[in-house]
């Protein structure tokens, strides 16, 4: 349970102001039908984090505990520096209306979301919890929990959230879980 619930909770909190979930006001403007959107939303989601998580713990297979250990501490540590900076918006990322509302969206957040901070928290949340499904499950949570009201209340709700207090508190739980990852603090709680 734990996975799933830090899982979901830093996705939400790194979604939050980045360019997936620009890419979800942009295309609620364009295409008003806010349904096929978030489906595509969250089939694109799916579908990348899983792929992500399968990463994940097939990095968990071939690595040693110990190596394994000072990378993904690292690596939470290098997330809540790149949590830190703002996301830009390519334009071209939303031009696939020939696909329709749904292929659309499918396309364009499954390759925006390709190397992206979630995609990559993925794969080393699903390392260091050892547990892909609830990893994922909780990572497509956080993304649907940021991205569908941005889609449902579009541009409105971008500046009603304080977004650099959201990322930084994001940040801050990177960094903490890179801390006590490199510190084994899981490992002495017998986690």
């Amino acid at each position: 349970m734990e996975s799933f619930l830090v899982s979901t909770g830093i996705v939400a909190l790194a979604e939050i102001g980045d360019k997936t979930q620009l890419l979800a006001f942009i295309l609620a403007a364009r295409f008003k039908k806010p349904l096929p959107i978030v489906l595509g939303i969250l089939v694109a989601t799916l579908v990348n984090h899983g792929l992500a998580g399968a990463l994940g713990a097939w990095i968990t297979a071939v690595l040693a505990p110990e190596t394994l250990r000072w990378i993904l501490g690292v690596s939470f540590i290098a997330m809540a520096a790149w949590t830190l900076v703002p996301d830009e918006f390519d334009e071209s990322e939303a031009r696939l209306a020939r696909l329709g509302v749904f292929g659309t969206t499918l396309v364009a957040f499954f390759l925006a979301e390709m190397g992206d901070k979630t995609q990559v928290a993925t794969v080393a949340l699903a390392a260091q919890y050892h547990a892909v499904l609830p990893v994922v499950a909780g990572t497509t949570l956080g993304m649907m929990i940021a991205d569908v009201p941005a889609v449902f209340l579009g541009e409105r709700a971008a500046h009603v959230l304080p977004v650099r207090l959201v990322h930084a508190i994001a940040a801050a739980i990177f960094a903490l879980l890179g801390i006590a990852t490199l510190l084994g603090i899981g490992e002495r709680l017998g986690l």
